[in-house]
């Protein structure tokens, strides 16, 4: 048998088969994408099965076009030979909220009090449903199973999620839940597998277009920089992370709408907004301007100063590790940020450092280097992947 993961976005759709053996996950055989599955778009899909690439265009103007992408899909894999079949789908769910803490089969009812939590995670939410909703129209008769994102961070305590708000407002949900969960949750496995110090005091990085940093102890998250929801923490791709509420206020009273604010703060702050370029850290890094330059150093400047509220609420430093889109490949942001942290006594292998790729789990430090350092390639798709086979194992469906 294998899983389906997948991970829905407003025009795009990534895919992954992920083959079972004996209640176990075994690495992924086929993986893809589609584009452009917006109103009116031209899609494209892209995948790779078997080592080989493959790339496809098509258009069919008889059917919404994430229908028309998940019909050619499902043509797909039935017409791959010797492809296990398909027992569930597995979808990452960015918000959970205060009810979801363990994978869930979806239903009809659980669908309608996720829709409830979109002002949420406004970006996420509502694509993922519709996803779940579209999964469950063109694969009827196999269950879909519900990850969530903010589950990882049950652990943390009331004093991390609280808000110094009145309580009619937090007795509504208003509270810090954290994201990047399912992320987490694979890094601090890998580093459990590698490292006898995974167990103490670890920070982990999730450096990318969505950025934040965890902190775990006994492989628990007891902290973790995003909040109520994802615009919270470091500063990301074209989000803005922490910022005071002051400035909001300002912005309401210059004749800002609720929808011109979420349009800054989600899709027009972060990198792009300062360096007025990209939001794509490589493009930066190849641009001479001084605001480029600016937008560099202020990312790394805000992983610094949210790493050491992290460091103070785990009391000290035995890991840290750096995963996602920037943290697996850009091997000088990772450079930078360690070089700001050696009075912990975290010292960088300069030459294992810029060896490291997306493709292994890799210790960076040296030997002397009192806090270690690894460059994890975080597996989404794997971990909820087997959440899907154990959840399905528990209720023998």
């Amino acid at each position: 048998m294998a899983i389906l993961t997948v991970n829905a976005g407003s025009s795009s759709l990534k895919f992954s088969i992920y083959p079972t053996l004996h209640g176990s996950v075994l690495p992924s055989i086929l993986s893809g994408s589609f584009e452009g599955l917006e109103p009116g778009g031209k899609t494209e899909l892209h995948y790779a099965y078997q080592g080989v690439e493959h790339a496809e265009h098509f258009i069919d103007l008889n059917q919404d076009p994430f229908i028309a992408a998940l019909t050619h899909l499902k043509e797909l894999l039935l017409g791959i030979e010797g492809l296990p079949p398909i027992r569930a789908v597995s979808h990452r769910i960015v918000h959970g909220g205060s009810e979801f803490f363990q994978p869930v089969i979806s239903t009809d009812a659980i669908l309608e009090k996720l829709s409830a939590m979109s002002a949420l995670a406004p970006l996420h939410q509502p694509h993922s449903l519709d996803g779940v909703r579209a999964f469950s129209q063109v694969f009827p008769n196999i269950p879909q199973v519900l990850c969530f994102d903010t589950a990882f961070h049950k652990t943390m305590s009331s004093l991390e999620t609280s808000l110094a708000l009145p309580k009619e407002i937090t007795d509504q949900g208003v509270r810090r839940y954290g994201f990047h969960g399912i992320s987490y949750q694979y890094i601090i496995g890998e580093l459990i597998e590698n490292s006898s110090k995974a167990r103490d005091k670890v920070l982990m990085a999730h450096l990318g277009n969505g950025a934040s940093l965890c902190a775990a102890i006994d492989g628990k998250s007891i902290a973790t920089t995003m909040g109520f929801s994802a615009l919270d923490g470091l500063m990301m791709g074209t989000r803005s992370g922490s910022l005071d509420a002051g400035v909001l206020m300002y912005l309401v009273e210059r004749g800002y709408t609720h929808d011109q604010l979420q349009d800054l703060l989600y899709r027009k702050s972060g990198l792009l907004g300062v360096s007025t370029i990209s939001a794509d850290m490589r493009k930066l890094k190849a641009d001479q301007s001084p605001l480029a330059k600016e937008a560099i150093d202020l990312f790394i400047y805000r992983i610094i100063r949210e790493s050491g509220a992290m460091i103070a609420c785990l009391g000290g430093l035995d890991i840290i590790s750096f995963s996602g889109g920037i943290g697996e490949h850009d091997w000088s942001i990772r450079s930078a940020v360690c070089q700001k942290l050696a009075w912990l006594g975290v010292e960088l292998d300069e030459s294992l450092n810029r060896k490291a790729t997306h493709h292994l789990t890799l210790k960076v430090s040296t030997p002397q280097s009192r806090v270690e350092v690894w460059v994890v390639p975080t597996d989404e798709g794997f971990m909820t992947a087997q959440e899907a086979v154990n959840l399905i194992k528990d209720q023998s469906l």
